[in-house]
């Protein structure tokens, strides 16, 4: 929010000598909230819930209000990963931490990701870029 404008070295460890896939995961989650956070709150009529307020007033009961509903879940930080149910609740679903449930993502992820395939022509734009800076660069191929 001071201005950085560029976040880097998910999933890296020890200064960036060592790379782990739930870490990758849990920076990737934070970096997602870190977005959020700076992308704004919207203040116009409808987000303000202006007229719900005069309707219910200002000492009356929100969370049941429709209105509540359709904005709760897209303007609050929605985490896969964090866990905000109650420590019972937590407790009963197997106590698992934030490390565990990061690599058990990173496990999913790396079992059932299917990239999309290159487009047509991509590998070829490719090899020539490299090319281009092997010469560039002197860099002779074997």
């Amino acid at each position: 929010m001071a201005g950085a404008n560029l976040i880097y070295g998910l999933g890296m460890l020890e200064l960036g000598k060592t790379f782990d896939y739930a870490q990758m995961v849990m920076d990737n989650e934070m970096v997602r909230m870190i977005n959020k956070a700076i992308g704004g709150i919207p203040v116009n009529d409808e987000s303000m819930a202006v007229d719900i307020i005069k309707q219910v007033g200002a000492a009356g009961e929100f969370i049941s209000h429709e209105h509540t509903f359709k904005y709760f879940r897209t303007e609050q930080s929605q985490s896969r990963l964090i866990d905000r149910t109650m420590r019972h609740t937590w407790v009963e679903n197997g106590s698992k931490d934030y490390t565990e449930r990061a690599y058990e993502e990173a496990i999913s992820i790396l079992n059932t990701h299917k990239p999309d395939p290159l487009p047509q022509g991509a590998e070829a734009k490719i090899r020539e870029i490299i090319e281009e800076a092997e010469e560039e660069f002197g860099i002779k191929r074997k």
